[in-house]
């Protein structure tokens, strides 16, 4: 136990904390924002062959992040369990070898589900009355791109292994390299470069295939060649199963995927909603929430970071270091975020113009307006992110879940609809509702933090006078396990 008996920490503590929480939270941040980038690279080569192509890989990647939550769910809960058997030391290559195992088992009869839906992509978009020509093409789209998605979920788990290691650069680089290979091959594929027919939306859902799977192939051989890495062999005796250890990772990640599911509907649910007031709202809608998008992958990447340090900090039933990293997180993410808002509330009208051509006015207009709101809601945005990731790194997931549905469904919505119609606000009013949402989510997970890792709360981190019953959160951040 490293609890400091003396009082307040050191300075000299909280300087050493941010400073690791920093190295490594930007590298994740940054192979977060690749995965932006290989989305906008498809977008930049569909978008030159019109409407058609363009809306049918736009709807398509919407179904598909939906598919990706519950793989998302289980990544991060993994990533959370391994943090804490690192921190613990004893046997932590045996034990992280085995989560890392069942973390894979899980994902093979997943990816039979999610792929069978995926694979009726025209059926699903036809029911909720879509053109039928843009539903076959986005089907042809998902048809493709759903190859990769196994792959993708073998990257993620190797990169919260890494996290946990403090080792974010290999995901980074690979994660860099997979842009340029998809520049290359939507080239190629997408617009019959080299020679090649061009396919469309078919070439463009192979491209991000394959650029998918060459990030798992790639980060999989870096893990294997280096000295250090392989040590852990994480294909050992593959076939083992470890079942309660799987049913912990389905008892953490499925609150985690339900979150992400909650949130990314909130978005898609207002993206309908602004269906109502026209084109030119959906346009506007969609501007303000690429550019949010964009700048929400920072805080999620200090998230992660979170995740790894509190967990190392938990596992070795250090109370003081999980505190001090979990609050140095929400710092350092909503310091980020500060910087973001910022620059939207000082320049909206010329992000806006990056988007929009000067003969939409009113629609830049509109979308100048939703990013000065996108401004305001940043900063909860940003320490919702962070402080998830740092309950995350608690194993705490299920209350985390129950505070986005209460924030975004229960009260952001009905906020924005009231606003948006009756109030008259109109497009303003919606956007005000999802700000008001982010707002509760972001001041309730801050508040569950500070009760879960102060030192006053039942549920509270190990403390020195505790003796042989020290206490280490178990997976529903309320439960424990004597040690």
């Amino acid at each position: 136990m490293r609890e400091n008996p003396k009082g307040p920490l050191p300075r000299a503590g909280w300087a050493r904390e941010l400073g690791a929480m920093l190295a490594l939270a930007w590298p994740l941040a940054l192979t977060n924002l690749s995965q932006i980038a290989l989305v906008l690279t498809d977008t930049l080569f569909l978008g030159r062959l019109g409407e058609l192509p363009l809306a049918a890989a736009t709807l398509g990647g919407n179904l598909y992040f939906i598919a990706m939550a519950l793989p998302f769910g289980l990544a991060f809960a993994t990533a959370a369990m391994l943090a804490q058997e690192r921190g613990r030391v004893r046997h932590h290559m045996r034990e992280m070898r085995r989560t890392m195992r069942q973390g894979a088992w899980l994902i093979l009869p997943l990816f039979a589900v999610l792929g069978l839906g995926l694979w009726h992509t025209g059926a699903i978009l036809r029911a909720t009355g879509q053109d039928p020509a843009l539903a076959e093409a986005a089907q042809t789209y998902n048809r493709a791109l759903l190859w990769g998605m196994l792959p993708f979920y073998g990257f993620l788990l190797l990169r919260g292994f890494l996290a946990a290691l403090e080792r974010p650069w290999p995901a980074l680089c690979v994660s860099m390299g997979a842009i340029g290979l998809n520049v290359v091959l939507d080239y190629a594929l997408v617009a019959g470069g080299f020679g090649l027919p061009p396919l469309g939306v078919l070439g463009a859902g192979i491209a991000s295939a394959v650029a998918n799977a060459s990030m798992f192939a790639a980060l999989a051989l870096w893990v294997s060649l280096d000295r250090r890495l392989s040590r852990f062999r994480l294909a050992g005796r593959f076939w083992r199963a470890d079942w309660r250890r799987m049913r912990e990772i389905i008892v953490i990640g499925t609150p985690i995927a339900a979150s992400m599911l909650l949130e990314i509907g909130i978005f898609s649910a207002t993206a309908l909603v602004m269906g109502w007031f026209g084109p030119g709202a959906v346009a506007a809608h969609a501007v303000a929430l690429q550019v949010a998008g964009a700048s929400f992958m920072v805080p999620m990447g200090i998230g992660q970071a979170a995740t790894a340090r509190v967990g190392l900090a938990a596992g070795a039933l250090d109370a003081a270091g999980a505190r001090r990293a979990g609050w140095a997180a929400i710092s350092l993410g909503a310091g980020f975020m500060l910087l973001a808002a910022a620059l939207l509330l000082s320049v909206p009208h010329a992000i806006a113009g990056l988007f929009l051509a000067p003969e939409l006015a009113e629609t830049r207009g509109l979308a100048t307006t939703l990013l000065m709101v996108a401004g305001v809601f940043q900063l909860a945005d940003g320490v919702q992110a962070v402080a998830a990731g740092a309950l995350r790194g608690l194993k705490d997931t299920r209350v985390p879940m129950q505070i986005a549905a209460l924030g975004y469904w229960g009260l952001g919505l009905p906020i924005g609809l009231g606003l948006g119609f009756p109030g008259g606000f109109g497009p303003l009013g919606v956007w005000i509702g999802l700000a008001s949402g982010l707002g509760i989510v972001a001041v309730l997970m801050t508040l569950r933090w500070a009760r879960l890792a102060g030192p006053g709360h039942p549920a509270r981190l190990p403390h020195p006078g505790d003796g042989q019953n020290n206490r280490i959160l178990s997976t529903s951040g309320l439960e424990f396990m004597e040690k």
